[in-house]
């Protein structure tokens, strides 16, 4: 299918994008595109005008100062997968942008637009999720920064008001002590998320701490699982913990586990246990 009639324009600059969305109520924000275009090919979505930022040199680039990474929202994924600040600070973030989509979509595709659109079976709202990051959004009003907890709020629904653009994810930077990881049951075709589970985690003297694991792919929303959390928080740091938390996973699942011709709700659930157990086992090993 086609798209259906829209009114083009290009912003130089986040004032003017400001400008361009005051005057075209309903404007859409384009960057990479690869979010946007397939629901305006397939009549999803019909905004009477796209507003494109995909060229404001402003939010690009990944940044980090005082033990903050910043990553700006048209970064694409090729960019943070290859970053070597960002393999430094947190490998999971490395890990899961480098099994996003193909080539193709890595290389055009953004982090800003990733998370705006806020789809349940993308990689990066998991990720951003277990970092406890925060996003920065720009609006009439002026700066905001949201938490991570606040800025997924449902299927492709995020706390981004209609004419605020998304600027910047910022996060603490990994220290010694501290494992990351990312394990993703990948669907064979779209490469978009079954399952994706992020864990990270403190050791100290042997024991673990500061444990926060996502999970996506299964709700609507990427969701903190914090019964797993507690259960390796003060426990030995070893595979078994990790093997005893995941079986945890079901408490925070609910009735509302997606599925679809691929996966069953209950294969779902299955599998959760099992990437939530590797990649917690992965960061505990990388933190001892």
């Amino acid at each position: 299918m086609y798209a259906a009639p829209f009114d083009y324009f290009r912003a130089g600059s986040i004032d003017e994008a400001h400008r361009l969305l005051q005057q075209h109520p309903g404007a859409k924000l384009l960057a990479g595109g690869h979010s946007l275009i397939p629901l305006l090919k397939m009549r999803l979505t019909s905004p009477a005008a796209l507003v494109d930022i995909g060229r404001i040199k402003e939010l690009r680039g990944i940044t980090s100062k005082d033990g903050v990474v910043r990553i700006g929202a048209l970064t694409t994924h090729a960019e943070v997968a290859s970053s070597d600040v960002i393999k430094s600070a947190c490998p999971m973030l490395a890990e899961a942008a480098a099994q996003i989509g193909d080539p193709q979509v890595r290389n055009c595709g953004t982090v800003g637009g990733n998370v705006a659109h806020a789809d349940p079976a993308s990689d990066l709202p998991a990720v951003f999720a277990a970092l406890d990051a925060t996003f920065t959004a720009v609006g009439s009003k002026g700066t905001r920064t949201i938490a991570a907890a606040d800025f997924f709020q449902g299927m492709m629904t995020t706390a981004l008001g209609e004419r605020e653009i998304l600027t910047a994810v910022e996060f603490a930077a990994c220290k010694a002590g501290d494992g990351t990881s990312y394990a993703k049951f990948t669907h064979p075709a779209s490469r978009y998320a079954v399952v994706g589970a992020a864990a990270t985690v403190s050791v100290k003297g042997g024991v673990c701490g500061n444990a926060r694991v996502a999970l996506g792919g299964l709700l609507p929303a990427a969701t903190r699982l914090p019964s797993v959390e507690a259960a390796v928080n003060g426990a030995k740091a070893s595979a078994e913990t990790a093997a005893k938390a995941a079986q945890l996973v079901g408490k925070h699942l609910g009735g509302d586990v997606l599925e679809d011709v691929y996966a069953s709700a209950e294969y779902r659930r299955a599998m959760a246990v099992v990437y939530v157990r590797r990649a917690l086992a992965a960061a505990i090993s990388r933190a001892a």
